[in-house]
Order: structure tokens, then sequence, then C-alpha cells
């Protein structure tokens, strides 16, 4: 049994918990307490410690004794607060997906002796350990990931839902684009290329550029294309459109009868109500992973497919599922294997022995399957 601490009390927050108290030790921490106290009545067993992660710069005693930190706080404040745990002297596995260059932490990491397993979610996290494992397997050519998370239940204008704060969905749907075309990086504004696809088990969705691919672009540099579009009902890409390119987006602040303001943290207020995922709203995640390359002399494909919808009775969202459970499956595999000291991204995890295998069935195991279609090209 190991002591693990989880940062962050939200709803992928809670689903980890939740799945490792059974075997480990928890303890979760968060500066909401009513948050804390929602997760302790789901499990009396699990501890809590009420902490502002945002202001206090010192994790040593918060963190004294435990073998593990799993960081599931806002992606806004994920950076500083994954620097301050590696200050710490704590191995983390981080769910946080937040936007700045992980790698930039990789010295602090090793000067530490410590890891940091990143982007443990299901896109970035799931496609890229699939994508290291099968990088071990074949000469890749191609990778290409839709991922959607979305309500089963449309509701206009923007038929949306999301478990994440719309600070972080803003930051998804402004961020450059950049993705592999012919061995090259290409830049592009996100939301471009908008295009409707079938999804099987779906069916239409508008996909659309978001700077998804994040470590890909500097583990995977040998992959001559590479690209990963968000999935949403059609229509939504539209109206982010409008909203984005007539600024309400901005930082810049503004002013009104004498009150200066910002539009970004107006709009996130907005539609944090029109947003957010309510308690036992139905909703599902989807995901299509396109895999191509040399096997052997064979010209290969490989497809994985993932649909995961809202159980009856639920405690926890898909979103949450299928994210949280990654990042429990990685802990898991993490406390019975030794990995060297750094940053970590999630391909590099899969590439690692056994490791690939551990999480598929780990999901499986917790209801998440993964539809694997292998097809010989030529």
């Amino acid at each position: 049994m190991a002591k693990i601490i989880i940062f962050g009390a939200g709803q992928i927050g809670t689903a980890i918990a939740l799945d490792l108290i059974e075997h480990h030790s928890i303890t979760c921490v968060d500066v909401n307490r009513k948050a804390l106290e929602k997760i302790t009545k789901l499990n009396s067993k699990i501890e809590t410690t009420t902490f502002d992660l945002q202001q206090e710069k010192d994790y040593s005693e918060l963190t004294k004794g435990f073998d593990l930190v799993i960081n599931a706080v806002s992606g806004f404040i994920g950076f500083e607060t994954l620097k301050r745990i590696l200050i710490a002297g704590k191995n983390v596995v981080d769910a946080s997906f937040f936007p700045e260059n992980c790698f930039d932490l990789h010295h602090l990491a090793k000067k530490n002796d410590v890891y940091a397993v990143v982007d443990c979610g299901v896109a970035p996290g799931m496609d890229n350990i699939i994508l290291g494992y099968l990088d071990t397997k074949m000469e890749v050519t191609k990778f290409e990931c839709l991922v959607g998370g979305l309500p089963t239940k449309r509701i206009w204008p923007f038929n949306f839902k999301s478990l994440f704060s719309p600070i972080d969905v803003i930051q998804e749907y402004t961020r450059p684009v950049r993705y592999i075309e012919n061995g090259d990086i290409v830049e592009k504004a996100a939301l471009s290329d908008c295009e409707l696809m079938d999804i099987k088990r779906v069916g239409t969705l508008e996909a659309f550029n978001t700077d998804g691919l994040r470590t890909l672009i500097k583990t995977m540099e040998h992959v001559p294309s590479m690209k990963e579009k968000t999935l949403r009902y059609p229509g939504h890409c539209e109206y982010i459109q409008v909203l984005r390119d007539s600024g309400f987006f901005s930082d810049a602040p503004l002013e009104l009868k004498g009150v200066e303001f910002s539009p970004l943290e107006v709009t996130a207020r907005i539609l944090q109500d029109n947003w957010m995922l309510s308690n036992n709203e139905e909703e599902f995640t989807v995901v299509r992973t396109t895999i191509e390359g040399d096997e052997n002399g064979k010209n290969k494909r490989y497809i994985y497919r993932m649909l995961d919808k809202t159980e009856k009775g639920f405690t926890h969202s898909s979103m949450a599922r299928t994210n949280g459970y990654t990042a429990t499956a990685v802990a898991t595999f993490l406390m019975q294997n030794r990995i060297e000291p750094g940053i970590c991204a999630p391909e590099t995890f899969g590439a690692l022995d056994g490791a690939y295998k551990f999480v598929i069935n780990y999901l499986e195991e917790r209801g998440v399957h993964y539809r694997i279609e292998e097809t010989t090209l030529s």
C-alpha cells in the first residue's frame, strides 16, 4: 500500500481518489472545503487537507511522507503547481494539462532525482501511450487523433458541456495550433480546417484544429504526419469563432464607467453557467486514433476507437472516468516499476516494457474499452 496525495478535488481528482482508495492510503488537497466534504461523503476512508495550492509556495510539509503526488488541478495553475511539487522532491503523475512546455521542468526534476509523467488523460494521454507503444513495433508515418467530450442532450447555442474550467477550454480555442505535415511543423489558428466527420456509434460531428500534439512535437519528430483535432456537435466551432474574433476572449483590460475588467474573465464567468456539466447529466467521450506505418515490410493501419458513456446510477461523468482512470493506471504501474528521473511524456511511458498492455487492461477492467482495428494496406 502506497501513500498518495492528490492535488485537486474536482471531478477528475474525485474519480482518481475513489479508484485508488481500495489499495492505497489517499489524501485529497483542495482550497474548496465543500469539494473535500463531498469526497469524504463518497468514501470516508479518504483523508482531506484544505490548502491553497496557488497562494502557498512551499509544498515540502504538505507532501512529506507521501510516495507519489497526482496533480489534478486546473490547467491554468498546473505548471506552477507541478514545479513546486518537483522542488519538494516528489514523484508526480500529472493530469492538469497545462499549456506551458513541460520539458522546461526536465532539469529541475533530474536535479531533485524525481520524475513527472505528464498529460495523463485521454487525449493528450492515452493516444500518446498508444503511439509510443506502436512506435516500438513499426516505423510510424502517420498519426491522427480525433477526440471530444460532449453532452448526450444538445442545448442551444453551444451544444457543449465540460468538467474543465471555461478558462482551460478557451485556451484550447485560442492557442495557436502546431501540427506536422510532410515532416515540417505547420502553424495555424485554433478552430481552423473545420470539417464534418462521420464517427461510428455517434454520427456526424465537426472536427477542427486544436494544439493537442503537445509533447509529440518534440518526442516524435521522426513521424512525418501528425495531427490532433477536437470533436464537437456541428455549429459549435462557428459560435466560438464569433466570440473569439469579436474580442470576448481577450485578456487586454477594458474600462466601463470607471471600472476596469477583463473580457476573458467576464466571458469565462458567463460560460461557466452555460457549459457546466451538472450532476446526473448524461454525456460521453469519443476518441478515434489512427496510426499508419511500416511493420515488418507491410504498410499497416491501426485504428483505436473508444466511446464511453455516462453509466446509469453513476458517481463519475464519462470525462472524469476516462481521464482519471488513465492517470490511476499510470500511477499504479509506477508503484510497481521504476523509471528514470526527469519529465516523462506519455508516449515515452507507453514505450516502456509492459506499460501499454498494463494501461489497456486496467481501463478494460473499469469499463473503458478501446476497440482496435488492424488493416494491411499493402
